[in-house]
């Protein structure tokens, strides 16, 4: 995988982190440098997690589905892609409070959240034998990059961008996905 391929995917994948963190920097009153770098290495942190553990999980799935495994691939890109398209184009109103801070709990539960999608990249990691460590380094470091700027966005400027970071997200995970299927189908 190239490493261009790589960062649109962890640009891809950190998409809902940046808009959590757009909305979270929106609800907290006095953004303090601890919440904004809680926000930002929490993220990040779970985000590069998750691809190592979907990538164990694939690596001992591969030998069973490795005819197919170019689909698995396309199949979990284009159904993450999807959701993030469907929820940037469903969100509701916003009628959320705001806080001084963002407390532990709520942190965890959001980083959580927000790297579910970076499991099942991990996954598909597997199936395309690429080296997990260098490619989990990359999306947590874009995670937290992104999500810093969601935060302080999102304290500054609002929740507008919010809908536009999901569905560029969700495309480009979309056309990685198609991508991988054509090279595996020798049409690119």
């Amino acid at each position: 995988m190239s490493t261009w391929t790589l960062l649109l995917i962890a640009l891809g994948v950190s998409a809902d982190a940046f808009a959590v963190a757009l909305g979270r920097g929106l609800h907290i009153r006095r953004l303090s440098v601890r919440d904004a770098a809680a926000i930002t290495v929490s993220f990040g942190l779970f985000q590069a997690l998750m691809p190592v553990l979907g990538w164990l999980v694939g690596v001992r799935l591969q030998d069973h589905i490795a005819e197919v495994d170019h689909w698995v691939a396309f199949g979990l890109l284009a159904l993450i892609g999807g959701k993030m398209l469907h929820e940037a184009l469903s969100a509701g109103e916003d009628d959320e409070e705001d806080e001084d801070h963002i407390g532990l709990r709520e942190l965890l539960v959001l980083s959580v959240a927000t790297s579910v999608d970076a499991l099942a990249v991990g996954v598909g990691f597997a199936f395309l034998d690429v080296a997990i460590a260098p490619a989990a380094v990359t999306i947590g470091v874009v995670t937290a990059a992104v999500s810093l700027a969601g935060v302080l966005i999102g304290h500054r400027a609002g929740a507008r961008f919010r809908g536009p970071a999901e569905i560029v997200g969700g495309l480009v995970l979309i056309l990685i996905g198609v991508r991988i299927l054509l090279d595996h189908l020798g049409v690119w």
